[in-house]
């Protein structure tokens, strides 16, 4: 059975191409319903892998499939394989699983959209990017779906290139993420050079042979790539920008495609990084000081999606943090579990998105249960999972990382990990009770409907989200609201409405398994089914175990204690909404620090005006005078030396008898000369 695990990444690569080729005849929705039924189709397939690789025999948890011989290079040979084991079978289960919901809510998020069919194309060429990236046999296959997912990203988030800030956005992560790319590269050359293989089995056998500046430097080279991918400081700054692009592929890239990139690439080569404590500390700083410092940034943002997107950066350091520790079992289960919840978040941002036109400022929603029921559930069930509270999902999965960083004594790291699960928990709250609680900061204008919406809310409103987009037309205005801004009046021509059913659909199921995924990562004896699971791939990985029972629950209280403190603080101050949209009482408290937190720690313009500086003069420079006056002088200078020699030979073969008389005769003169002299 496991033979066949090539039909994973092969379905939606056949949707893809079909789509490209044929989509405009196909048209909407039939489109998009052939994506999500090739992707459902892969979820499928992956369910009989895990089956399968389960049956596999005792003391058997891999299995290569050899597709066929990529190519050969003397000694040196790659082939195009997959591996199937319990790491890249996790990841195919949650990546087809959420990608399947995520294409379903899209029929109904792009309906209009002169481009409906080829988003489509580009959405199953995404999916099968990231299925070959993880289940590659070898790092060169992986690097054909890392750079495969790089390209679709770009494709993806500046979808909508008419408007300046998404083409923008979308050239701004493929640069950034090339940065990554090329640490990767270079990682897969010292392997080769040192190793003279590619291969992930004989790398772990063979990886202890090398100097520990070798393999540290491997190490270090793979996670630049993972930083890139994956968001982490430095290279952070253009995930929260990818929210230029429709909102399911901020779902995707969030929530099970490229972003996970990076925490797979680590957990894959983890005998490389066991074999280097120095590359494991930097992991783990790594992760600790993104985890801080994003949440800090989240804090003050007022854009729904913006919010959203530094969240993922901020988790995606706890996943890092965890990984620096060596707890890769603890990493996996908060992947899967930020998987589901930051789903189902992206998702209901979008349907909010999609029934008050267009609008994404928080600061001019409030109370939208009352409009949008179904979505409201689907957000708030995932917002309590991702401040951590029990029973959910994020609970579980968060407090394990935390609780394995104490017990393995980075006490440090541990601290910052709680300072930034508090503020988590708080500014997630500020975003939920903002958009669902609280007060109506919009008016609904619309001629049917009153202030309150009820006349308008018992009938079928207009599709606000398919109007913007018809034909193509959309605002060249970015809808990202930055800090700093004040808020504008919310005018809608409609009151706000639940979003149709391929849409609340995916929210509800997404919201569902937020809460009950804790069942798997629990830290009881003999319910920690996914550790289990994973054992045979971490087996050489010394566990990190709690000294008693009591010093576990202790833990576990005080990260119960910490999301219920970040929750009610959050309540406390949004339950009753904002008397005034331009006046948070989060930005009179904090001061001069909001500024510096709602414009990132000035990184981006930093970064921005050192390129445009510095950077562009030193460019310029070797542009110019290295470039044009050095490499190019030489070469001019090598052919007018040439030229100068040739023109000269050239008068010498003038073709006038007289001349060639005079110098044979001249040459006749002189050897008689010197015969003379020399008898």
């Amino acid at each position: 059975m496991l033979d066949y695990i090539w039909l994973v990444p092969a379905l939606p690569l056949f949707g893809a191409a079909l789509l490209l080729l044929f989509g405009k005849r196909i048209g909407e929705p039939i489109a998009g319903w052939i994506a999500t039924a090739l992707m459902f189709g892969s979820f499928v397939v992956s369910i009989f892998m895990f089956a399968a690789l389960r049956g596999l025999p005792s003391g058997e948890h891999a299995h290569t499939v050899k597709l066929f011989d990529w190519f050969a290079s003397g000694g040196f040979k790659v082939s195009m394989g997959f591996l199937a084991d319990p790491l890249s079978v996790t990841w195919i289960l949650f990546v087809t699983g959420i990608a399947t919901l995520i294409h379903l809510y899209s029929i109904g998020y792009m309906h209009g959209d002169a481009r409906f069919s080829r988003f489509f194309a580009y959405l199953n060429l995404f999916v099968a990017s990231m299925l070959i990236l993880v289940l590659g046999s070898n790092f060169l296959v992986t690097f054909l779906g890392w750079e495969g997912v790089g390209l679709c990203s770009y494709l993806l988030i500046s979808f909508w290139f008419e408007r300046n800030s998404a083409a923008v956005a979308g050239k701004k992560a493929f640069v950034t993420t090339r940065v990554g790319d090329l640490g990767f590269m270079i990682a897969m050359f010292l392997l080769f050079a040192s190793l003279g293989t590619l291969d992930y089995a004989a790398v772990g056998e063979k990886i202890g042979g090398l100097s520990g500046g070798t393999i540290t430097a491997i190490a270090l080279l793979l996670f630049l790539g993972a930083i890139g991918k994956s968001a982490q400081i430095p290279l952070h700054f253009w995930l929260p920008d990818a929210m230029e692009g429709p909102t399911p592929v901020s779902a995707l890239i969030h929530a099970a495609t490229m972003v996970t990139a990076g925490i797979f690439i680590v957990a894959r080569a983890h005998p490389i990084f066991e074999a280097s404590q120095a590359a494991q500390d930097v992991v783990m700083w790594v992760g600790a000081i993104t985890a801080l410092l994003a949440a800090t940034v989240a804090l003050v943002q007022t854009d729904i999606k913006r919010v959203l997107a530094y969240s993922t950066v901020s988790q995606l350091g706890y996943m890092f943090l965890a990984l620096g520790v060596g707890a890769y079992t603890a990493a996996i289960g908060l992947v899967v579990a930020h998987a589901f919840f930051k789903a189902a978040l992206f998702l209901g941002s979008g349907s909010v998105i999609h029934g008050l036109d267009e609008n994404q400022d928080i600061r001019t929603m409030g109370r939208l249960r009352k409009y949008m029921p179904l979505t409201g559930f689907g957000f708030i069930v995932a917002w309590l999972a991702i401040a951590g509270l029990p029973p959910f999902a994020g609970f579980w999965a968060k407090d394990e990382v935390l609780a394995k960083a104490f017990f393995h004594g980075d006490y440090a790291v541990w601290l910052i990990g709680l300072v930034a699960a508090i503020l988590t928990a708080f500014y997630m709250t500020r975003e939920t009770f903002l958009v669902w609680f609280g007060n109506e900061r919009f008016a609904a204008v619309s001629a049917e409907t009153d202030v309150d919406g009820d006349a308008a809310h018992a009938e079928a409103p207009s599709d606000s989200h398919a109007e913007s987009h018809e034909a193509g037309m959309i605002s060249t205005e970015s809808p990202t609201v930055a800090y700093g801004t004040p808020p504008a009046p919310a005018r809608l021509t409609h009151a706000p409405h639940e979003a149709p059913a391929t849409m609340t659909i995916p929210v509800l199921i997404l919201a569902v398994l937020a809460a009950i995924d804790g069942l798997i990562i629990l830290p009881f004896k003999g319910f920690e089914y996914l550790t289990q699971f994973l054992e045979p791939v971490f087996e050489t990985v010394k566990p990190i175990e709690a000294p008693s029972f009591a010093a576990g629950f202790a833990l576990t209280t005080l990260a119960v204690v910490v999301a219920v403190t970040g929750v009610l603080i959050g309540r406390g101050m949004y339950r009753e909404g904002l008397e005034n949209p331009s006046d948070d009482p989060l930005d009179r408290r904090l001061g001069g620090m909001g500024r510096l937190f709602g414009n990132a720690y000035y990184f981006d313009a930093v970064l921005a005006r050192s390129v445009d500086g510095p950077i562009r003069r030193f460019a310029e420079w070797i542009a110019n005078t290295v470039d044009q006056g050095i490499i190019d002088g030489a070469v001019n200078g090598v052919a007018s030396g040439v030229a100068s020699i040739s023109s000269g030979v050239r008068r010498m073969q003038g073709g006038v008898v007289r001349q060639y008389a005079l110098v044979v005769f001249a040459g006749a003169a002189a050897l008689l000369i010197f015969a003379l002299v020399r008898s």
